[in-house]
């Protein structure tokens, strides 16, 4: 039998498929897979490299893999698709991803621990409650409107729906005060939540030697700083902050040809909700010197004075991402750069 240099894993629920292919790329095997039978089919394999999706599970299946002895690497399934020929199936998801896995120029994501899973949970269950938050407040909203009462868009104005609800002198119906008050008292719920896990998050940043060091760039607070250590790869995985920036989508679209650049709005791709933290306090950071002014000389101003409040915003997003990835990568604090005379 040929030896299998690489395995491509295509990995479900319960129903898994294996492709086996040697040095030259050649297909070994083609294996369907139940879940109970998985690890003991990769225990009796040669040590070698083994290739997943990076999707849901991948992170645990490639840790029970690194513990048999396997090279597990990890690819994103947008480098994955451009392999797949014509149908689409476990086989030929498969013996895609043992193809990718084999390009010289492939990336790969890092496999994560399950204490930096562990620790990216608080920021998903806060954006999911943060959510429930807004679409609950949405339809308080629109129902109160349906009955007469408009409020401006934001939190801090359900406050004021909630003292028309409780007013026997309104003109709210006495049929819908139960259901509208059952909502209001769901709203106040969630905020409850919410504090809760903030005040987690910042216990966590409190702790974290680390995230103290990023609390010090302009614009990151202790749910960004927690965020960052939780969410982002490790710097290494970068050769430089631009790098950095570009995996989190902070970089103009190029769509270029013939010697012709042309330049689009931000990828948006990587880690959405560390761009959306960074992108909001650069916001901050923007309005602030936007009504209290910018120092003379800074780069701050100079963008402001010549280009929209909105690019601004979203170029000291990409310079802050490039400052935090220097001081993740070399450990020292932040250092506020010298003004032009």
């Amino acid at each position: 039998m040929e030896k299998v240099t690489t395995i491509g894993l295509d990995i479900a629920k319960h129903v898994f498929h294996a492709h086996g292919a040697d040095p030259a790329g050649h297909m070994v095997f083609s294996r369907k897979l139940s879940r109970a039978k998985l690890i003991s089919f990769f225990a009796a394999q040669p040590r070698c490299v083994v290739a997943l999706e990076a999707c849901a599970g991948a992170h645990h299946w490639g840790r029970e893999l690194q513990r048999l002895g396997h090279d597990v690497r990890l690819i994103p399934p947008a480098y994955v698709k451009p392999f797949v020929k014509r149908q689409k199936n476990d086989a030929a998801d498969a013996e895609a991803i043992c193809e990718a896995a084999q390009r010289p120029s492939m990336r790969f994501v890092a496999v994560k621990s399950e204490e930096q899973q562990a620790s990216a949970l608080v920021f998903r269950a806060r954006d999911l409650v943060v959510r429930q938050r807004t679409q609950l407040a949405n339809a308080c909203r629109s129902h109160m409107a349906e009955l007469g009462w408009v409020a401006p868009q934001g939190l801090a104005h359900i406050k004021r729906l909630a003292e028309l609800v409780d007013d026997p002198a309104s003109d709210v119906p006495d049929a819908a005060r139960p259901v509208l008050r059952m909502m209001l008292d769901m709203l106040a719920g969630l905020d409850g939540r919410i504090a809760q896990l903030d005040r987690e998050i910042v216990r966590r940043a409190r702790e974290d030697e680390a995230a103290r060091r990023l609390m010090g760039v302009p614009g990151i607070g202790p749910v960004t700083a927690t965020a960052l250590l939780a969410l982002a790869p490790a710097p290494e995985v970068f050769n430089r902050g631009r790098d950095f920036a570009a995996w989190l989508g902070l970089v103009p679209r190029q769509n270029s040809s013939g010697g012709k650049e042309r330049l689009g709005a931000i990828t948006r791709m990587g880690e959405r909700s560390l761009r959306r933290l960074l992108i909001l306090g650069a916001s901050a950071v923007v309005r602030h010197a936007s009504h209290k002014g910018a120092p003379d000389g800074s780069w701050l101003a100079g963008m402001l004075a010549r280009k929209p409040r909105m690019l601004v915003t979203v170029a000291l997003a990409n310079k802050t991402a490039r400052v935090v990835w220097a001081v993740m990568r070399t450990g020292e604090s932040y250092r506020a750069p010298a003004l032009a005379a």
